[in-house]
């Protein structure tokens, strides 16, 4: 924190350092309602996050290709305020969603692609299904 003195008063102002990195991992969890995605540095230290709701989509409009595209345009504009030399993106993909396809596209249109991984959990036979209704 930095203080700032204006005018008799002293603020503290919360000062903007900027990483620099050459490799981000994204992380997209596609929902049925909505698109939620998470840029990290290889640590896994979230630098920015942007979903479909919250860039204004509301109801049914959250769970479409296009809000998703617009989530991750607006992640990469606030990735560009906090990392500098970003050059390679590898891409996790997580969830049936519709917004899966359409925000990677978008992440591959700004930055080189390096991985697209799906890590979607599957079912090893979990557990017992209910037993069938007698009428």
């Amino acid at each position: 924190m930095a203080r700032v003195k204006t005018s008799g008063t002293t603020k503290s102002v919360k000062k903007i350092v900027k990483k620099t990195l050459t490799d981000i991992l994204f992380y997209i969890k596609a929902s049925y309602g909505n698109t939620i995605i998470t840029a990290t540095d290889p640590y896994g230290n979230v630098l920015a996050f942007a979903s479909a709701g919250g860039c204004g989509y509301r109801g049914a409009r959250k769970s479409t290709p296009h809000a998703a595209a617009h989530a991750a345009e607006v992640l990469l504009e606030k990735l560009m305020n906090v990392v500098s030399g970003a050059k390679e993106a590898s891409i996790f993909v997580n969830g049936p969603g519709p917004g899966r396809e359409s925000a990677a596209r978008t992440i591959g249109s700004k930055l080189k692609v390096k991985l697209i991984s799906d890590v979607t959990g599957l079912p090893h036979n979990g557990c017992r299904k209910k037993k069938k209704r007698k009428v």
